[in-house]
């Protein structure tokens, strides 16, 4: 997938475990331990995902399902994918194509450490390193990691889809672990991250054991 004008992303998998990357744009593909995967997206993308998937079987027509992160059963993702995932959200060329924003979301829950930054390493990177899913809460504990209150309840408490909601206990406790990740559905300027826009970027699964490649 090429365009114009655009950005590229490495996805890279330094999981000992297979890792099938999904990117919205972009679609998904199964890394190997130790494997790339190199996408182009247009450098106007406003929300951008990227994420993981576990425990994956897919046809050789790329139907299949994730027990994680999976996104409508298909390898090449045409949709956000299932709670729970580890997120990175960006948004390119904004504030009159002066900024890039992103951001790590464990507002869907976690699957699997990772960290984003510039491949050009000219301004920090946002990184959740944790092991989540050993800490999880029993009743927040699924197949493949560590699922949100909101998809768990399905109470406005959780979910806040209306009025002005606050952290909830549920929400503190993926903050204790990953103080950079955005946890709850209400904006934490804390967890946005800025850089100048033009570079291109780079995505690590697992990224403890990259020990964080600059």
């Amino acid at each position: 997938m090429t365009f114009t004008h655009a950005t590229t992303l490495e996805i890279r998998n330094q999981c000992p475990y297979t890792v099938w990357a999904a990117a919205m744009p972009g679609g998904g593909q199964q890394l190997n331990s130790g494997q790339t995967w190199s996408i182009n997206v247009p450098s106007n993308t406003t929300s951008g995902r990227i994420w993981g998937r576990t425990n994956c079987n897919f046809n050789a027509s790329g139907q299949g399902k994730c027990e994680s992160g999976d996104c409508g059963g298909l390898l090449e993702c045409q949709a956000y994918g299932n709670p729970p995932n580890t997120l990175v959200e960006y948004k390119l060329n904004q504030f009159s194509d002066m900024r890039d924003f992103f951001d790590i979301s464990l507002f869907h829950g976690f699957n699997i450490p990772v960290d984003f930054r510039q491949t050009t390493g000219i301004c920090r990177g946002v990184g959740c390193l944790a092991d989540i899913i050993e800490h999880c809460p029993a009743e927040l504990k699924v197949a493949g990691g560590c699922n949100d209150a909101c998809t768990v309840f399905n109470t406005e408490e959780y979910c806040c889809n209306f009025g002005d909601c606050g952290p909830t206990n549920y929400s503190k406790f993926f903050k204790d672990w990953c103080p950079d990740a955005y946890t709850y559905s209400k904006p934490d300027e804390l967890s946005t991250f800025a850089c100048p826009t033009g570079p291109n970027y780079r995505v690590v699964f697992c990224p403890d054991s990259l020990r964080l490649i600059m």
